[in-house]
């Protein structure tokens, strides 16, 4: 009698419990995957409709800012992320202790430098107000590429953890304006010209091929990764999810859909 209650058990257990016993990647227990809004948001969703003609299920989680994804996945709230580039991921390893690896790429998002009132970097008026993300690698990267298209200089040397003190010369006086990396195509009005990644820039009608004063070649270093927690770096589910990114039709949506503005790096 005991014997048969213990079988009977498994029956028993609440719909949760018996979800998180199935195996990652099912109907029963989907693969969580965090994203930002935006492009990251649309080329997953073309990975989950690949990947789930396979019987491989997963669920996207869009957040606003940049922070959150890798907050969500340390408390496991999240199994994978799709958002952010080797240079963030090291930054956040460093500063909040992440045991966090990349498995796979995903897309390169081109930052561009937009104007809604200028036509040119040389047309910048003196004092003009540029604005950029205000999180340390992509300010970094926004401060690199005004340098190298000759808006100020940046000391011998600097990289993407460069910040304002590293500008050196500044003909033109120009102020730098720190503001959430998702907020700047909506502020373009407000300030002379502002640095966007793709991510943000595409959603606002911007396409850096076309529309930026200055803007990255495919040269980047800044593709965006698929991450996943240590433990979990050689786990099947982790590199079946970086192969969907990798699929053709993935590849083939976001050429067609971006227009160049963003690059699969899958």
């Amino acid at each position: 009698m005991l014997r048969r209650s213990l079988l009977a058990l498994p029956a028993l257990l609440p719909l949760a419990a018996r979800a998180q016993t199935a195996e990652l990647g099912t109907a029963a227990r989907p693969l969580r995957v965090g994203v930002t809004q935006g492009v990251h948001g649309q080329t997953f969703e073309k990975v989950r409709d690949v990947l789930a003609r396979d019987g491989f299920i997963t669920r996207g989680v869009e957040f606003g800012d940049f922070i959150q994804p890798n907050a969500a996945l340390a408390a496991g709230d999240l199994d994978a992320n799709a958002y952010q580039h080797l240079p963030f991921l090291e930054a956040q390893r460093a500063q909040r202790g992440y045991d966090f690896v990349p498995v796979g790429k995903t897309v390169l998002t081109l930052m561009g430098v937009f104007s809604r009132t200028h036509r040119s970097l040389d047309a910048l008026p003196n004092g003009a107000r540029v604005a950029i993300p205000n999180d340390p690698t992509n300010g970094g990267r926004a401060l690199l590429l005004l340098a190298q298209a000759g808006a100020f200089t940046l000391r011998p040397g600097a990289d993407h953890t460069a910040t304002v003190a590293d500008i050196t010369a500044n003909p033109k006086r120009i102020r730098i304006v720190e503001l959430e990396a998702a907020s700047i195509a909506r502020s373009l009005r407000d300030v002379d010209a502002g640095a966007i990644t793709g991510n943000y820039a595409v959603p606002a009608g911007l396409n850096p091929l076309r529309d930026a004063l200055a803007r990255e070649t495919e040269q980047s270093v800044y593709t965006v990764l698929v991450v996943v927690r240590r433990a979990d770096a050689e786990k099947p589910w982790a590199r079946r999810l970086a192969e969907g990114y990798r699929h053709p039709e993935v590849r083939a949506f976001v050429e067609q859909t971006f227009g160049g503005a963003v690059i699969s790096g899958g």
